[in-house]
């Protein structure tokens, strides 16, 4: 008799928080879109299985959204693939269809067999116009683009436009069965600001490595917990139910978020930074307590993260100051956490703990480097 092939549960093996259309990064395709064009994208999976499917968003679109066609293949170094490792996605068993507006797709289940740290390529064919496209800014690795219907060539030569950011995928999940994965959230420090570009240095990338279990990144580049930007995204407190309540297979998310909060008021306002409200240590507490409940409400163990040491950055400022210190006292002995990792105190300079070790500095004294992010993922692995 032939043996029945078990269904497993879907795990979510990799993310990218989404973020609206923008000119605040460059260079980027976000407000230009495709047309008639091919963009594909490599990510590295965090839990393997036999099948895997994938999840676009098209969050921030304002009308339909037309994808002609998808595949996932096998990388075989920049935009090449593996030739024969490339298998066509379908969306309710038809190659193509229409995201909804302000929505999401996901793609049927295909076979196609990975292991846990496998990297895949994912190609979008657009063949009309698509308008502005929901991203993710920072990607710290290329994705390239092509025109025509590039969805099966196996060679990276026609792709011959590339930048360092994610268009509409915003997941990747497999039949890994799993339930114990982690979310990491914050803004450009868990985004990886600072570490190798193209390397997979950021602290996920660590702690997946470090701990075998599935690692979810929802970090966004210069996120503010309590408010919106059109540059940064919305707000840590509206974004946790999209970008980690939703996530299948997590048990386990680590806040990190609050620097941009108290550290915007300080910062000069250049084109980069857009004016924010000054952010007490009080209204932080709040908004985490928000988050707390809300992963408690969805059985998630909630794990508190000190704020890095900014002395010395452009953060840094009489007002960060305090607050940066009142903030981490009441993350250390208040409670409410279930578990706190310290990250404050393990990247801080003996000399000066109120700044980044040097030894662990990407060099703007705010965001760490590749040795950093890994102590990061060790210090937050201890507690897991």
């Amino acid at each position: 008799m032939p043996m029945r092939s078990v269904s497993r549960a879907w795990t979510a093996a990799w993310a990218a928080s989404p973020q609206a259309p923008s000119t605040g990064f460059t260079p980027n395709w976000s407000q230009e879109g495709f047309s008639a064009q091919t963009v594909r994208q490599v990510v590295r999976l965090t839990a393997g299985g036999g099948r895997l499917r994938v999840r676009l968003s098209h969050a921030y679109g304002t009308s339909p959204l037309p994808l002609t066609g998808a595949t996932v293949a096998r990388p075989a170094g920049g935009a090449a693939v593996e030739p024969g490792s490339v298998r066509a996605l379908t969306f309710g068993g038809r190659p193509g269809a229409s995201v909804p507006a302000r929505g999401e797709l996901l793609s049927d289940p295909v076979d196609f067999a990975t292991e846990a740290l496998d990297a895949v390529t994912v190609s979008l064919h657009f063949a009309g116009t698509t308008g502005p496209a929901t991203f993710h800014a920072q990607a710290w690795t290329d994705s390239w683009r092509a025109a025509g219907d590039r969805l099966t060539a196996p060679g990276g030569e026609s792709f011959g436009e590339r930048t360092a950011s994610w268009y509409h995928l915003s997941a990747v999940e497999t039949d890994a069965g799993r339930d114990d994965g982690v979310v990491l959230f914050g803004d450009s420090i868990t985004d990886g600001f600072g570490s190798t570009h193209g390397a997979d240095r950021r602290w996920s990338d660590a702690l997946a490595e470090l701990t075998g279990r599935p690692v979810l990144n929802a970090g966004i580049g210069g996120n503010l917990l309590l408010n919106d930007s059109a540059w940064y995204g919305e707000r840590g407190t509206a974004r946790f139910a999209r970008d980690v309540l939703a996530a299948p297979g997590v048990s386990t998310v680590v806040v990190l978020e609050g620097l941009n909060d108290i550290g915007f008021a300080e910062a000069p306002q250049e084109p980069t930074y857009r004016p924010a409200p000054r952010v007490t240590a009080g209204e932080l507490v709040a908004g985490y307590r928000r988050l707390i409940a809300a992963g408690h409400e969805r059985g998630l163990r909630v794990v508190g993260a000190t704020l890095l040491p900014l002395g010395g950055s452009d953060h840094w400022g009489p007002h960060s100051s305090r607050a940066a210190r009142e903030t981490n006292d009441w993350i250390r002995s208040s409670g409410e956490f279930d578990a706190v990792v310290d990250l404050d105190r393990a990247l801080a300079d003996p000399v000066d703990p109120r700044r980044l070790h040097p030894a662990y500095d990407s060099g703007d004294l705010l965001h760490p480097d590749d040795k950093g992010y890994r102590v990061m993922a060790e210090e937050v692995a201890a507690v897991l």
